[in-house]
């Protein structure tokens, strides 16, 4: 079975095969959704497993919590004022959020102790918070002082006291990991980003996403949280726990994300379908215009998924995050995006130039300009990084490739 798709439709079909016998029949995962495309039309998108416990199965229908797939939404955001020259890629945070102009270097203490700090060889710019080398962290990392005092503030509690201004406030009291631009580490950045698009548009965030990339796109179940007439599509989410298994963490009928937000995360709190990332995929495999609509230039997205790490480097030799949602060897990282940079070194099937990413619920997209596909996954199981599934469905997508 071959036809115009570009595609085997039975090595598609063996993928979902796959994913049942090893993940969902096993109990590992409570669902799965894969929706592949070829050149924006979509030749293969399955649905498995029940969308809440005991209920009906997913369908194209089912909204799922996306995560760290909210980034590259809010790189675009920000791309799209520096189109508008109302802010560049070398432009210092501190032009935009004063708040950091005196941030320094970790250099000692934590802990109940008053931190050390020593100055940053060069000022967080923009790029920076783009491609994650800006100094920042995450509080889950639990490998530092730093990421301890992120945690002891609940700065990145969506539903807390804070504010995307109370959360850059708080941010630039503590001190950066590295200086900026020397290393990697996978952070908050975004989210300071999505702060940036606030001072410099003069609009929440969140209208922002709505009226300059939703909206146009036609994403109408993409946003911060699900409004009432549709929660009853939004899944359950469920996280491993050590010891027991798969356990429950949201449920779809009482969710967190059934509110909207104190925080507008522009790191991880969207939610969103798989029909509405493959319209913002499809977008981006067309270099910025979606059936006549343009969101952005050409020569902006051409920009966003070239590798921006210094040097050309990949994450291999860059990282020192305890966490990453990327195979660090041959991958680069872009505005936003993994870039693969290096076939050869990532070890499986893809294209050089092909960008990707996924959430801490086991969901993943790609992009792959040269073979002009794209592919969307949906489930809801944290951590991400507890089964090989990304990887392993990525490789039976191109094993498909006619």
């Amino acid at each position: 079975m071959a036809g115009a798709t570009g595609f085997d439709a039975r090595r598609l079909e063996a993928i979902d095969a796959f994913v049942a016998a090893r993940y969902l029949d096993t109990g590992k995962l409570p669902h799965a959704q894969l929706l592949v495309a070829h050149e924006g039309e979509v030749v293969h998108f399955s649905h498995q497993g029940a969308a809440r416990e005991g209920g009906a199965s997913v369908d194209e229908r089912s909204i799922f919590r996306i995560a760290s797939m909210t980034k590259p939404v809010t790189s675009l955001a920000f791309m799209l004022l520096v189109e508008e020259a109302r802010v560049a890629l070398d432009t210092p945070v501190h032009h935009v959020l004063p708040e950091f102009k005196d941030v320094g270097v970790y250099n000692g203490g934590g802990g109940g102790v008053p931190f050390l700090t020593k100055p940053c060889d060069e000022p967080m710019r923009m790029v920076d918070l783009l491609r994650h080398t800006a100094g920042l962290t995450y509080s889950f990392q639990q490998r530092t002082n730093v990421d301890a005092a992120y945690r002891e503030g609940r700065l990145e509690a969506w539903h807390g006291n804070l504010d995307l201004d109370g959360l850059v406030a708080a941010l630039a009291k503590l001190p950066l990991e590295f200086s900026p631009g020397t290393a990697w580490n996978y952070s908050v950045a975004t989210d300071v980003l999505g702060a940036v698009v606030q001072r410099v548009s003069g609009m929440p965030l969140d209208r922002f996403f709505e009226e300059r990339i939703f909206a146009p796109l036609g994403m109408n179940d993409t946003g911060f949280f699900v409004p009432a007439e549709k929660v009853e599509r939004l899944t359950d989410c469920w996280t491993f726990k050590p010891g027991e298994g798969r356990v429950m963490m949201d449920r779809g009928e009482k969710s967190a994300w059934s509110r909207p937000p104190t925080q507008l995360s522009g790191g991880g709190g969207l939610v969103s379908t798989s029909l509405d990332y493959h319209r913002f995929n499809t977008m981006l495999l067309n270099g910025g215009t979606l059936n006549g609509v343009r969101i952005a230039g050409r020569k902006t997205i051409d920009l966003m998924t070239r590798n921006h790490l210094p040097g050309r480097s990949d994450l291999a030799s860059m990282s020192k995050s305890l966490f990453s949602e990327a195979a660090n060897a041959g991958t680069g990282f872009g505005l936003g995006f993994a870039v693969n940079d290096d076939v050869a070194r990532t070890m499986i099937p893809g294209s050089e130039g092909e960008f990707y990413w996924g959430g801490m619920f086991s969901t993943a997209f790609f992009v792959d300009p040269v073979e002009r596909i794209s592919a969307v996954f949906m489930t809801q199981l944290s951590p991400s990084n507890l089964y090989p599934i990304r990887r392993e469905i990525k490789t039976m997508i191109y094993a498909a490739l006619n």
